[in-house]
């Protein structure tokens, strides 16, 4: 019966402490460091690159660590973790602090465009 693995995996506030706390450990070790370095030196801080050479790698990397707490090894997997983390951001600060972190290890700081947010995003009703 393949129902089994399609249950939805259910973590306590604390528990997703501990599995945020062991991927973000997951990418500080020495192969996953290299991993890692060498995909951000493929994508060459280009958006669609770091998508296609990082993004991968991290979404691995995640997967061996929360293939132990029931979710499936595959992106569906990583999709519902990050989901479920989410959902105790706005009411666990250190949950949100260690999903930044996280969020840190793999997506690039995101910068404004040299003219602001004002230039091209919004255009005023006339």
């Amino acid at each position: 019966m393949a129902s089994a693995s399609a249950q939805p995996v259910a973590l306590s506030a604390e528990q997703a402490k501990v599995v945020l706390a062991e991927v973000i450990q997951a990418f500080s070790a020495p192969e996953n460091a290299v991993r890692m370095d060498e995909a951000r030196d493929n994508a060459c801080n280009d958006m669609g690159k770091m998508l296609q050479f990082v993004l991968p790698v991290a979404t691995q990397i995640q997967q061996e660590v929360i293939k132990a707490y029931g979710f499936s090894c595959d992106g569906e997997g990583v999709l519902k973790f990050a989901r479920l983390v989410k959902s105790y951001e706005a009411q666990d600060p250190e949950i949100a602090s260690l999903s930044g972190k996280l969020k840190a290890l793999f997506l690039p700081p995101m910068t404004l465009p040299p003219h602001g947010p004002a230039s091209g995003g919004s255009v005023a009703a006339s």
